[in-house]
């Protein structure tokens, strides 16, 4: 079985979908600790090495002849809410750390995720440098911009991937094919009821579902600059990593626009209106609900959720690449 190394791991949204195709994931680096317990939780065959990436030596992954590279280096540095600093930010330059990595292991294929923003005209100078790195270490690169909608996530969430092959494997297409059946929030209907409030702590003891929590502090003015509600019948705005910012249930009423940039909630209908429980954020991202998330702040909790690549969309990836390497 293909042996895979996962970098930038966080809880494992992309690793979800290559253990399942399946390959071997047998090692992965995450040095974020409050994500260590839930990694190790869904995936204990895999090694998880506990540390910054840039500590990991040459001649200790040499000797494990990783076939597979995946990850998403962090996106802060790339993101259009963010400073757009890219690879001039210590976070960016994560982006080189995969780069050495890849050329250390020389794997078949590599996948590396990222946000919509690094394809930016304002990051044109680094992503060319990314691309004439991949291109150097003899890789044929596919780019795709692929909205997690189109592959039975009941969101829109629009995410860039970098997919290379060696170019001795003589790959010259890659393509996903789109569901044609769109999900929506009906998928979340059966939860509605039971989720618990709470200001920060984790009530892993007292909700009657795996996570059902959700936090229940004030929203900013930015928050209310925007309606945050979307129908049942409709699929979700983007799942977000920052807890403050999770879009609201859609048992609520859309909210109402008073001017620019300012909306406010149906007074009559006040009680309805709260953010997604995490367990309900990551149904919407469209992890099993035995995959469990541990943590005792309920905003590491969100964070995980939502700086996963989707499971289901990471199948589709994951498959694809198998039948391109005729496995």
């Amino acid at each position: 079985m293909i042996k895979i190394l996962s970098l930038f791991s966080g809880a494992g949204g992309l690793d979800y979908g290559f253990s399942k195709a399946p390959f071997n994931i047998t090692h992965a680096i995450e040095n974020d600790k409050t994500i260590w317990a839930t990694y190790e939780k869904n995936y204990p065959k895999t090694l998880l090495l506990k540390q910054d990436i840039s500590k990991i030596e040459s001649s200790y992954l040499n000797d494990f002849k990783f076939q597979g590279l995946i990850g998403g280096p962090p996106c802060q540095s790339w993101s259009c809410a963010g400073k757009q600093e890219g690879l001039k930010s210590s976070k960016g330059q994560l982006f080189l750390e995969y780069l050495r990595i890849l050329k250390i292991t020389n794997p078949l294929f590599f996948v590396a995720e990222n946000v919509k923003g690094i394809l930016s005209k304002k990051h044109s100078e680094s992503l060319n440098f990314i691309l004439n790195s991949f291109k150097e270490l003899k890789y044929k690169i596919f780019i795709m911009l692929l909205n997690a909608n189109d592959f039975g996530v009941a969101q829109e969430r629009e995410r860039v991937f970098f997919i290379g092959f060696q170019e001795k494997l003589n790959i010259d297409d890659f393509s996903i094919k789109k569901e044609k059946d769109r999900k929506n929030l009906e998928i979340i209907r059966d939860l509605s009821n039971s989720a618990k409030g709470t200001t920060f702590q984790s009530l892993k003891s007292i909700c009657s579902f795996p996570n059902h929590e959700y936090l229940t502090s004030g929203f900013s003015p930015q928050f209310m600059s925007r309606n945050r509600v979307k129908a049942y019948n409709e699929c979700s705005y983007t799942i977000l990593a920052s807890a403050r910012h999770i879009v609201l249930h859609p048992q609520a009423p859309k909210m109402i626009k008073i001017s620019k940039d300012l909306f406010e909630f149906d007074n009559a209908n006040l009680p309805l209106y709260r953010r997604l429980s995490v367990r309900e954020c990551a149904r919407i991202q469209s992890f099993p609900d035995d995959f469990i998330f541990e943590y005792n702040s309920i905003y590491d909790g969100y964070k995980m959720v939502g700086n996963a690549v989707p499971p289901k969309l990471s199948i589709k990836i994951a498959e694809e690449i198998k039948n391109k390497l005729k496995l």
